[in-house]
């Protein structure tokens, strides 16, 4: 059974920074590309950012570039995503993906999901 857990969230103030982690169970994860995305209340579920299976190649939202990074461990399973310089509008559940094939920004590509991990930014 395919487990995905996220983990980090949490209440910060404009720019403050948070790490979410995301541990994987069940899966090869070696194979898989891992995602982030969010989802806002009353918005649709939007990407935030991926990383390939191999670590080769990130791609980022706009809205996050340049602020988030994404990474993973193979050895441990586990894709983090590091968030600096916060803002209000970053508030959301985030949620970690993986999908057992090429990189996309498409939630519906992915083939499974943790259960979200709440981030707010306020002062």
């Amino acid at each position: 059974q395919v487990q995905l857990v996220e983990s980090g969230g949490g209440l910060v103030q404009p720019g403050g920074s948070l790490r979410l982690s995301c541990a994987a169970s069940g899966l090869l994860f070696e194979i898989y590309t891992m995602a982030w995305f969010r989802q806002a209340p009353g918005k649709e579920r939007e990407f935030v950012a991926f990383m390939s299976r191999s670590s080769s190649f990130t791609y980022y939202a706009d809205s996050v570039k340049g602020r988030f990074t994404i990474s993973r461990d193979n050895s441990k399973n586990t894709a983090d995503l590091q968030m600096n310089s916060l803002k209000p509008e970053d508030t959301a559940v985030y949620y970690c993906a993986a999908r057992s094939n090429a990189p996309s920004r498409f939630a519906n590509d992915y083939d499974h999901w943790g259960q979200g991990t709440q981030v707010t930014v306020s002062s």
